[in-house]
């Protein structure tokens, strides 16, 4: 799957047009949105959750959980590819930063106190995210990833 984005280039100025200011910070300054006062903390429909950028796929609601933390949270990626980890030492402790692989844009973090499976927690910034519909998987390009629904 990776490779359909692998040549995505970022245009820093047309992003400041076509993202909102906190989209802006969020993705491109790491910033953090508030808790409890974001699009997705507390959303419960069935999609999948792609960069607000550069369209990678990221998360799928099937993998959110209620942290009780104010941002969406996840145990586990739709495809590690598209995430990249890095060690962020911008608070007095180390924590570890998720960015989309290709769009190099920052989602938030990963913890480990999260939900099993994995005991992982993506604790994402609901403004680095768009939320695609399950029933308009196929319409906005993303047909592999309905089998994710499927049992």
């Amino acid at each position: 799957m990776p490779d359909k984005y692998k040549n995505f280039k970022k245009d820093m100025s047309s992003l400041k047009d076509t993202l909102s200011e906190l989209q802006f910070e969020v993705t491109q300054n790491e910033g953090t949105e508030p808790p409890f006062q974001n699009e997705f903390w507390d959303h419960k429909e069935e999609g999948i959750y792609v960069d607000i950028v550069s369209g990678e796929p990221l998360f799928a609601s099937i993998h959110k959980f209620d942290s009780g933390t104010g941002w969406p949270s996840f145990y586990q990626a739709i495809d590690e590819a598209y995430i990249n980890l890095k060690k962020d030492f911008r608070l007095l402790t180390p924590r570890v930063e998720a960015r989309t692989r290709f769009g190099d844009n920052h989602l938030g973090h990963v913890f480990n106190d999260g939900s099993a499976p994995t005991g992982l927690r993506y604790c994402i910034n609901s403004a680095a995210l768009k939320f695609i519909k399950r029933k308009d998987l196929q319409a906005m390009g993303y047909p592999e990833l309905e089998n994710l629904f499927d049992g």
